[in-house]
């Protein structure tokens, strides 16, 4: 068991009790309590919203210079490097996510601020063409305050990508990790204090306030001292707080929902596409917004590949995210796993053919955690619920298509627009169909292998804006362009 931390969040760079609701974190894996952790008040977002806007105004931050910042940068870096066994185990704990996947996301939340450092020391300013007598620039400067709204499924690394470079833009943080799963994040939070402070700036740069969306999240959203809003999560909240940053005019990313499609050529390495086709829908349990969720195979190999398939699925090891064997963990909370269950059961009355899975797996392991059997559906249209919604678990649908119209057709009808994977050994034909597919990422021959260098975000219900890449810093900061006069001549109206 690893060790729990206090009950205590962070408020402008000081650890105190939440005043809102306690609510109790559990392990997936075994159903028992590990904490409860008091949410953060209403009260709370304004003293952190107004300690934030302090700090980011300070000179001491204000006129920090970008290598300074950059080293800040890199110092998080390190504390998070040095203390990734105790984060990976902590999030573990929390998330039922594999020690293995924790301790890449952990690894992964450092090489974020390191490369966000190097970006941020190699950013340039342009000298821009003038069409006069006068030298026109185009600066960057920080917006101020920022809020970071982030989903339960990967906290740290989904923590650093939108920290990360609000910091380095020169912003003051504040972090609503989601309810379930509050505690790495608060340990990301008291890392950064210390960073902070062993760099003796100001510590309220960075505030962590769990608790409920419809009470924490729209708090931050709606203070008049936060200017941008990143948030990652579902469509419906995206869409909610969108509304609200219009009605404030102020800046927003939204990175929502997948329905992804993976695509399998005729010409595929079947052996390829196959591990690949289980590791893009069953890694993380399903549980990732481009997770590969809608499965098209070519009408010719869909028996034989389907009939592999199934079997390999069948063989695929559930259990506990400490067990280093395990393939599949439990699901984050058991809620959620009713939840998944329930859309595979709406499936079943849409006339779906559930090929294995389908069900909570039995036995004494399992009793009392949240898991559930990988499951391949087929048997439905490309209309059907189940092809259409986000179930965000172990499932995956499967369709055959007919020919390369047929396949792009269904793969572009759906409301989402997140990934795609492609497994072809025609490259003219791989790059065909990147272009047709909506979709904001694709893999081709790979999946769900990601780089904090490129940018990454969806099209049509799946988001607004991009993480990630060298402009994520420039997205937290505003531009502003200044004419310097070269002429002796004085202006038209001068006496």
């Amino acid at each position: 068991m690893p060790e729990i931390p206090p009950d205590e969040i962070v408020v402008a760079g000081r650890p105190r009790r939440g005043a809102g609701a306690p609510a109790a974190t559990i392990d997936p894996a075994t159903g028992r309590a590990l904490a409860t952790v008091h949410a953060a008040s209403p009260d709370d977002v304004d003293t952190a919203a107004r300690g934030a806007a302090h700090a980011a105004t300070d000179p001491a931050w204000r006129d920090l210079a970008p290598h300074l910042r950059a080293r800040l940068l890199h110092r998080i870096a390190d504390l998070v490097e040095a203390d990734a066994e105790a984060l990976a185990g902590l999030q573990t704990a929390d998330t039922g996510k594999s020690l293995a996947e924790t301790r890449a996301l952990a690894l992964s939340a450092a090489g974020t601020f390191r490369y966000t450092a190097a970006a941020l020391e190699t950013a340039q300013d342009a000298l821009t063409p003038s069409r006069g007598p006068y030298v026109t620039l185009s600066v960057h400067e920080p917006i101020g305050v920022v809020g970071a709204i982030n989903p339960w499924n990967s906290p740290v690394a989904s923590d650093a990508q939108k920290i990360a470079p609000a910091l380095a833009g020169g912003n003051a943080v504040l972090l609503k990790p989601a309810e379930w799963t509050p505690l790495v994040s608060l340990a990301l939070g008291r890392l950064i204090v210390r960073a902070l402070s062993e760099l003796d700036l100001p510590t309220g740069l960075i505030s962590v306030l769990p608790g409920p969306g419809r009470i924490v999240g729209d708090a931050i959203v709606r203070h008049p001292l936060v200017g941008r809003i990143g948030f990652t999560g579902g469509t419906d909240t995206g869409r909610a707080i969108a509304r609200t940053a219009a009605e404030r005019l102020i800046p927003v990313s939204l990175e929502l929902g997948g329905k992804s499609p993976t695509i399998v050529r005729a010409d595929a390495d079947l052996e390829a596409a196959l591990s690949g086709v289980m590791f893009g829908v069953f890694s993380s349990t399903g549980q990732s917004c481009v997770a590969g969720s809608r499965l098209f195979v070519a009408r010719e190999l869909y028996a034989e590949f389907m009939d592999e398939l199934v079997r390999r699925v069948r063989s695929l090891r559930v259990g506990p995210g400490t067990d280093p064997d395990t393939q599949v963990a439990p699901l984050v909370h058991h809620r959620h796993r009713d939840a998944v269950a329930a859309h595979v059961d709406s499936a079943r009355r849409e006339g779906a053919r559930v090929l294995c899975g389908g069900a909570v797996p039995g036995g004494e392991r399992y009793r009392d955690g949240a898991y559930y059997l990988p499951t391949v559906v087929d048997g439905l249209p490309n209309s059907a619920r189940a092809c259409q919604e986000e179930i965000f678990g172990p499932v995956l649908i499967a369709l055959p298509y007919e020919d390369e119209d047929d396949l792009v057709r269904q793969a572009n009808d759906t409301v989402y627009g997140l990934a795609c994977g492609i497994w072809t050994r025609d490259h003219r034909a791989a790059w065909r169909l990147a272009r047709r597919i909506d979709a904001g990422t694709v893999w081709i021959n790979t999946y769900k292998q990601f780089s904090i260098s490129t940018p990454f975000g969806g099209m049509k219900d799946s988001g607004l804006g991009r993480e990630k890449g060298r402009d994520a810093i420039r997205s937290y900061q505003r531009q502003k362009s200044l004419y310097w006069g070269t002429s002796d001549t004085p202006l038209p109206w001068a006496t």
